[in-house]
């Protein structure tokens, strides 16, 4: 089901311009500022998210 641009954000329109572009695999470290792209991902199902916790070397 396609959404009409009101009727999504930013973080959903780079998710689905990401989808679009072949890309099928998120590597994400989310902080504050990346939890609505992380949501996103969650929503929409259209990638597969590994999140990374790991800021060591």
């Amino acid at each position: 089901m396609s959404k009409t641009p009101q009727d999504m954000n930013g973080a959903e329109s780079v998710v689905r311009s990401l989808h679009a572009g072949g890309v099928e695999v998120c590597f994400a470290n989310p902080g504050t500022s990346e939890m609505q792209f992380v949501d996103a991902l969650d929503r929409t199902k259209l990638m597969r998210c590994v999140l990374g916790l790991f800021e060591g070397w």
